[in-house]
């Protein structure tokens, strides 16, 4: 008679799961998934270990497998819990159309799952639906009222919505509960920003790289840790004795940080250190090098450098970039707000021996970026026009339209309906220093809010900003001046999205008379 394997005993498949999940726990992967094989490979159904198997491989970033063994464990039980795992790889995956159903059909069998509230906000959040995540929020904090994360959450969502007061009032119970969570005070940071309390904004904007992330909403970088002391505005004379360096002399190392707008905006801190210190040395992007060079030629105490960290003992004191502020007591009556940066001259008349080649050349000129970079973020996806959007705008006549766009998206490029009625050579231009050239001879720029508005806004240039509804920190609220940037015009969303209503009232205030009209008019109209 044959004989047949005998079946394991319940006993033995719960000491083996046991010993996965122990492994799981303690971050022993493989010896988890030969565990986890074993039990799968005994009992099929076991729905457990074909959970653990998803969460192991969660663990390991391997986000297919962790959805193929999920789903496999859903068609055995419908667990909540398993529910929310296919939540979180959703949302890795950013399938967030089917993380949300997870959320849903998991909140079906429990409606009262604090972590499946969670995930369904944050869902929402991501997807740009900010007035339905506040809703998901409240309704999770209904159940646990003093949840941090979906606090500072909130408290992101109200600031999204233009609610600076809530907003606040969230970000600072979650900073109460939880005075480590480094997120929810850089949070707080940007609402007291936008509400122009800078005095009160900047220590807690000491924490901003604890909500950086790059274009796949991964952690994009860490506050730089050097072996050198950070320069918080301190009187040189007497901090330098404390450290036991010179009394004079000092040396600075300037960090660099986020986005070339925040490079071009904040950079204007750098003549005001080099008045505290002998020398100051700034980390600078490669493509800003140039424009940064020659609009700081005059000050050979300053310089630009590639590199900086790989020997520090030329330094004494270091300052990230976006600290200055904070260093220098920035207020909103006290922002150092002339015009510094320029365009060489040489470069710049090349420019305009092109543009003067140009048919109708009385034309004004005036240079358009309707989208931003880094596409997957969120904050680009709210900022940025696409082509179909702007092209009413540079379908109006009398105007000589000049292409100041560079993209990162073909769906950003321009269509040829588009580049008919442009004049682009953005392909000519290799840096900074370049669209600065070119700059230099626009009568006005119209743009998004990207890099191109604070360089030509710190030349000095004309800036009309197509700003978002509640938008960045740096444009405050319910104002169309900009204290940092004199000849900066906004034109915000009055609602969420609604970039008709501004492209019309720029419309209107590109008409000072009948078009065609002449480039000196033009130029008295717009300043």
């Amino acid at each position: 008679m044959p004989t047949h394997p005998a079946l394991p005993s319940e006993q033995s498949l719960e000491t083996l799961f046991n010993e996965a999940e122990q492994a799981r726990l303690t971050g022993q992967f493989e010896t988890a998934r030969t565990l986890l094989d074993r039990i799968v490979e005994q009992a099929p159904g076991h729905a457990g270990a074909l959970h653990t198997h998803a969460l192991v491989a969660l663990a390991s970033n391997q986000l297919d497998s962790a959805r193929c063994y999920v789903e496999r464990a859903l068609e055995v039980r419908s667990d909540p819990a398993y529910y929310g795992t296919l939540c979180v790889i959703g949302i890795k995956l950013r399938a967030y159309a089917s993380a949300l159903q997870a959320a849903e059909r998991g909140l079906a069998i429990e409606p009262v799952s604090p972590a499946l509230h969670f995930f369904l906000a944050v869902i929402l959040q991501v997807q740009g639906r900010s007035g339905d995540a506040a809703v998901a929020y409240r309704r999770l904090l209904e159940l646990k009222p003093d949840h941090p994360q979906a606090l500072a959450n909130l408290g992101v969502v109200a600031k999204d919505l233009g609610w600076l007061n809530e907003a606040e009032r969230h970000l600072r119970r979650a900073v109460e509960l939880a005075p480590s969570y480094l997120g929810a005070r850089a949070s707080l940071s940007q609402v007291l920003l936008a509400a122009g309390r800078y005095e009160e904004a900047w220590p807690y904007f000491e924490d901003r790289w604890a909500n950086f992330v790059d274009a796949d909403g991964r952690p994009a970088s860490e506050r730089p840790t050097l072996p050198l002391p950070q320069w918080k505005g301190e009187r040189l004379d007497i901090a330098n004795a404390s450290q036991g360096m010179p009394e004079s002399g000092a040396r600075l190392l300037v960090i660099p940080e986020q986005g070339h707008g925040d490079s071009l905006q904040f950079v204007r801190y750098l003549p005001m250190a080099l008045e505290r210190f002998a020398r100051v040395h700034y980390i600078c992007p490669p493509s800003l090098r140039r424009v940064y060079e020659e609009s700081f030629a005059h000050l050979p105490g300053l310089v630009m450098r590639d590199d900086g960290l790989s020997d520090l003992s030329d330094w004494d004191w270091h300052c990230p970039l976006m600290s200055l502020p904070m260093a220098f007591g920035t207020r909103l009556d006290n922002i150092p707000a002339g015009n510094y940066l320029h365009a060489d001259a040489a470069r710049s008349a090349s420019w305009r021996a092109r543009l003067a080649t140009l048919p109708d050349a009385e034309l004004p000129r005036v240079g358009v970026v309707w989208a931003g970079g880094h596409s997957g973020l969120t904050e680009d996806k709210a900022r940025s026009l696409t082509p179909a959007q702007i092209a009413p705008l540079l379908a109006l006549p009398g105007v000589r339209w000049i292409s100041l766009q560079k993209a990162d998206d073909p769906a950003k490029r321009a269509d040829a309906a588009l580049n008919a009625r442009l004049t682009d050579w953005m392909d000519d231009v290799t840096d900074f220093a370049d669209t600065a050239a070119l700059i230099d001879n626009l009568d006005l720029v119209i743009s998004v809010d990207t890099s191109v508005a604070h360089l030509a806004a710190a030349m000095g240039k004309p800036v009309w900003l197509l700003n978002r509804f509640a938008g960045c920190w740096r444009w405050l609220r319910d104002r169309d001046d900009s204290p940092w940037y004199p000849s900066v015009r906004l034109f915000t969303q009055s609602q969420r999205g609604d970039w008709n209503g501004v492209l019309e009232r720029v419309a209107q205030a590109l008409r000072p008379g009948a078009p065609p009209f002449t480039r000196k008019s033009y130029r008295s109209s717009v300043r």
